[in-house]
């Protein structure tokens, strides 16, 4: 070792004390590197800003015995023929026999009559005790009066349904015909989602399957309810976002500088000060998650999670920019911007779902503001709509908080995952040649909300796989996953005294099915394995992902109410729970 004289000592001093270079590793990246965290290989930053996608192979079509052209053709086709298939491979699921049975099933007895209401009112009236009867009875009766009732949901969803409605009439197609397109629109979502952040069209249609054959997103595709109109907003809003994050970093990548080797190299002035201007993607974004929240009240929790997040990829595209403080440099140039476009938009969208109850004057609260009671307090200034809709909102924000009145299928969030307590939506045990049953013991017919099972389990390691992939590989897109998932899921742990049911969890089903995808794309392989290694890992994938298809096809005629005999019903009843 050699002498230390003050000339070295300042030498190292001045070392230690030098500003790093552009595009260096945060301190704590490089101390966390001696406890295994992995060294990302300094590329070129425009390809870590925008990595490319990579490039298909045609050896699939060449298979099949298409020349090199076609084979390319095909090939370039298949990020949107691809997801199209699938996508009408589940339409043809949910609509086929969509207005069977022909009842009024669990849930239906609300909001297909409130979003009938909506079409003739403007808001919610009343119907008859027996209207559920009257309305699939030959002749159907409508037995609706323009006396304004007490709902507690926002109309949005309602107005979806009345679309259907509109077009085919008050009739079990009708008012599922909305939903189950929904449901169809957002197999075809999650196919380009998954293409586009797990950049691969195979990995991508594998998660917009898997969705199409999960049975509660089958079952609530073909039910009016709300749950499910909410989750589609909710994934549209998530693909919105996705293409914001990849445009904003085209932009700041455009904005870097090019070095004499044709390198883009990091630059601290367009990391920290570039403004990245108009992002039309994100207010769209902003846009479907304040549908979300005007269909149901649990899409506030996405547009709190979404806008975070969201804030975070612009944090991360500047500190890959050059940045040397990204927090702040976003804090001053996006997340006022970002507020704007997701809370601002999210807001203005609620309120313009209440135009009918606004525009009319026979919805319930309508008229509170002008009551005795309405006209006192510090708040008189503001208009009599905003307050009457104000206080409506008070009054259904205690109604949910407090409802605890108990329900033969609710279920606690801790057993959703596992299935624990699937809720049945209808049940009848036809005779012996009575609706089609044939058996001699008797049918039973049951529509029951129950995740493939198989499916479910399986995803349930695959979160574990992406929240490893999230903490210990700084793999963003399994950061995505997990926001998703967390929520849809974590708030509900708010309200375990609260009278909820295992459905709600429809809203974060395309997320697990993302997820599961992700870990099936492990499975067979990262590109540059052997041949040997990525046969037996696709082998192994294949297994599952037909095992899966095999247990959807198994409990199909628990999930359309088919005639089945009742030993086939109870070898369907795997636990005790799902009686």
């Amino acid at each position: 070792m050699g002498r230390v004289t003050s000339d070295t000592t300042a030498t190292d001093a001045a070392a230690q004390y030098a500003p790093e270079p552009p595009g260096a590793p945060p301190v704590w990246q490089r101390r966390l590197r001696r406890f295994g965290l992995p060294v990302r290989p300094q590329t070129d930053v425009r390809a870590r800003l925008v990595p490319a996608f990579p490039e298909p192979s045609g050896r699939l079509w060449a298979v099949f015995g298409a020349g090199p052209e076609a084979a390319a053709r095909l090939t370039r086709w298949s990020g949107w023929a691809g997801p199209l298939l699938v996508a009408l491979f589940a339409g043809v699921l949910r609509f086929w026999n969509l207005g069977g049975p022909r009842k009024v099933i669990f849930d239906e007895t609300y909001y297909p009559k409130d979003a009938w209401s909506l079409l003739q009112y403007g808001y919610e009236g009343t119907w008859a005790k027996n209207a559920n009867d009257a309305l699939v009875g030959h002749p159907p009766e409508l037995l609706l009066s323009p006396e304004h009732s007490y709902v507690v949901h926002p109309p949005m969803g309602k107005w979806l349904i009345a679309l259907g409605e509109w077009a085919f009439g008050m009739n079990p197609f009708g008012w599922r015909f909305m939903v189950a397109l929904l449901g169809t629109l957002s197999v075809l979502l999650i196919c380009r989602i998954g293409r586009r952040l797990l950049r691969s069209t195979a990995l991508g249609c594998l998660a917009g399957a898997l969705l199409a054959v999960d049975g509660l997103h089958f079952v609530m595709s073909r039910t009016a309810l709300l749950d499910l109109i909410v989750m589609f907003w909710v994934v549209a809003a998530f693909g919105c976002l996705l293409v914001d994050r990849d445009r904003t970093r085209a932009r700041l990548a455009a904005a870097l500088p090019v070095g004499p080797d044709q390198v883009t190299h990091p630059d601290e002035s367009v990391g920290d000060r570039l403004r990245l201007g108009w992002r039309p993607w994100r207010i769209a974004a902003g846009l479907c998650l304040g549908l979300a929240a005007a269909t149901k009240w649990n899409g506030l929790y996405y547009l709190a999670a979404f806008a975070l997040m969201a804030v975070l990829w612009d944090v991360a595209a500047r500190r890959t920019a050059g940045a040397r403080r990204p927090f702040r440099s976003a804090l001053r140039r996006d997340v006022l911007p970002a507020f704007g476009a997701t809370v601002v938009v999210a807001v203005a969208t609620y309120l313009a779902s209440w135009s009918g109850w606004i525009a009319t004057k026979g919805g319930y609260y309508r008229d509170w503001a002008t009551t005795p009671e309405g006209r006192t307090g510090a708040w008189v200034w503001v208009p009599d709509w905003l307050r009457s809709l104000w206080h409506y909102q008070t009054e259904v924000y205690s109604f949910h908080t407090g409802l605890t009145t108990p329900h033969a299928y609710q279920s606690n969030p801790w057993s959703w995952l596992v299935l624990g307590r699937p809720v049945s939506y209808f049940y009848e045990d036809p005779k012996a040649g009575q609706d089609g049953c044939t058996a001699a013991e008797g049918c039973a017919r049951e529509v029951l909300a129950l995740g493939t099972p198989l499916l479910w389990w399986a995803a349930c390691f695959a979160l574990l796989y992406v929240l490893y992939r999230w903490l210990f590989k700084r793999d963003w897109r399994a950061g995505a996953i997990v926001c998703a998932v967390v929520a849809g899921y974590l708030p509900w742990f708010l309200y375990q005294e609260r009278t909820i049911f295992l459905f709600y969890a429809v809203v974060f089903v395309p997320f697990l099915c993302l997820a599961l995808a992700m870990m099936i794309g492990a499975i067979v392989g990262p590109p540059g394995s052997t041949e040997r290694r990525r046969t037996i890992g696709a082998v192994g994938a294949g297994v599952l992902v037909l095992l899966i298809a095999w247990n959807f096809i198994y409990f199909y005629p628990l999930y359309t109410g088919m005639p089945i005999p009742k030993s086939a019903w109870h070898h369907r009843m795997w636990f005790d729970t799902w009686v």
